[in-house]
């Protein structure tokens, strides 16, 4: 701003001066070309005539004679004549005009311009006529004055407007800054108020998108702990209670001694599948889980799958089908993998379905193998669907205890399958049931095994 205004305060100073200069020049010189007109005339009364205009015009005139002396009026007062020059006298007398600028001892600035008078062909005389300039410095003074008031007025009003707007742009900033200092303090109820809609309004945005989603993560979190701790205690204590019983020999029967033993192999069963679920997701999280990767028919690892979870749904009454197309193309992935994938879909559409069917379809197309895992069951909310393939999340959480699960499964699932170069979707409708889609593109594994 400083730079700015300096610069057009000497732009405009220039340009002023420049223009007072060349008035004064066009002035005098006119002045002085009628005046030697005059005084070519070679009339008795040029001189006196001279005078009075040069009073009127406010300028000084000067005689020179053919010796080049001044020449003054009886009882006249010698003028100060510091800006004759010899060089500028030999020049007149030769008949040429001269034309410059002078100053005083006190600094007052003059234009002289000197006319040669022409009697005949020859020379014989000269003027000078000289005017004061002072006027003119006056006004520019006046000019740079009220352009030193007009710069620091502009000044601090730019001043003023820089600080009312970086008032404006920081309060924002701070409030964000603030809202970050209580969130690396683990409150992340926090939210921003946000009223724009620039670069600062969607920064603001995504700071309460991350809030919500670490206090998301903070919740499930805590309900994974709770949980995960529940279904840990709840086999470790039917182990340690069944098998005191039967350490201690307080069984009747060898019918009641099998039935202790069968729980205590199921709740041992449980306890492995969770273990391997928090394995699992602990290898995810270090990238470490590796898959051998083949070419499979996903119709074989769905028969099996189904065959593993067909005690369940016939303990719950529920109808398991199948609808599995003929000609379906293999697809590259890990059986193992793509199985524990199945029994996790399998397993969540059993539990949270009370009555009905669970669908299993595996569709053939052009560009993909499309596999679907559908139930009639609760269904879940349409707020939670965007969230339910994040770890630890739990739908239901007010009957997690009744329904189990760690909230891993879906976790695992699309990891899985994301693994293996698929897509997994979600569709569901409170009170009607679910559908989980599983695609693989054909494209893309072509490719993939090209580039192998």
């Amino acid at each position: 701003m400083i730079v700015i205004l300096v610069s057009s305060g000497l732009a405009v100073d220039r340009l002023f001066t420049n223009f007072y200069d060349a008035q004064m020049k066009d002035n005098t010189q006119e002045i002085a070309a009628h005046f030697a007109t005059m005084a070519e005339s070679n009339d008795t009364s040029s001189q006196s005539m001279i005078r009075a205009f040069a009073k009127f015009s406010d300028v000084k005139v000067f005689w020179l004679n053919d010796e080049g002396r001044i020449l003054t009026l009886p009882g006249e007062k010698q003028p100060n004549l510091s800006f004759i020059r010899s060089r500028d006298t030999r020049r007149l007398l030769s008949g040429h005009s001269v034309a410059f600028q002078n100053h005083d001892v006190h600094g007052n600035r003059f234009y002289v311009v000197g006319k040669p008078i022409q009697i005949g062909k020859t020379t014989g005389s000269a003027i000078y006529i000289v005017s004061s300039m002072k006027k003119i410095d006056d006004s520019l003074q006046r000019l740079r004055n009220l352009l030193v008031l007009s710069g620091l007025g502009a000044f601090f009003l730019a001043l003023g407007m820089i600080l009312i707007m970086s008032k404006l742009l920081s309060r924002p900033l701070l409030r964000m800054q603030q809202m970050t200092d209580k969130m690396a303090k683990g409150n992340w109820d926090t939210r921003l108020q946000v009223g724009s809609r620039d670069e600062i309004g969607m920064l603001g945005h995504s700071i309460n998108d991350l809030a919500a989603s670490l206090q998301r993560y903070r919740d499930t979190r805590r309900a994974f702990f709770s949980n995960i701790s529940h279904e840990l205690r709840t086999p470790v204590t039917y182990l340690q209670g069944y098998a005191k019983v039967l350490t201690d020999g307080l069984v009747d029967s060898d019918k009641e001694k099998k039935q202790y033993l069968s729980i205590i192999y199921q709740e041992s069963v449980r306890l492995e599948h969770l273990i391997n679920d928090l394995f699992d997701l602990s290898k995810m999280e270090e990238g470490q889980i590796k898959l051998n990767m083949e070419w499979m028919d996903l119709k074989i690892t769905i028969k099996t799958a189904v065959q593993k979870v067909k005690l369940k749904a016939e303990s719950k009454r529920l109808s398991l089908q199948l609808d599995l197309q003929d000609q379906v193309p293999l697809i590259r992935g890990d059986r193992k993998r793509m199985e524990q994938v199945l029994l996790n879909l399998l397993e969540n559409a059993i539990r949270y379905t009370e009555k009905g069917s669970v669908l299993v379809r595996l569709t053939g197309k052009k560009e993909a193998t499309v596999l679907s895992v559908s139930d009639t069951g609760m269904g879940i909310p349409k707020e939670e669907l965007p969230y339910i393939f994040e770890r630890f999340y739990r739908v239901e959480k007010s009957r997690a205890r009744e329904y189990g699960g760690t909230g891993l499964g879906l976790s695992i699932v699309k990891k899985y399958v994301e693994m293996q170069d698929g897509t997994v979707r979600v569709d569901s409708q409170m009170g009607v049931g679910t559908t989980f889609t599983l695609i693989f593109t054909h494209e893309k594994k072509q490719r993939r095994d090209g580039m192998k």
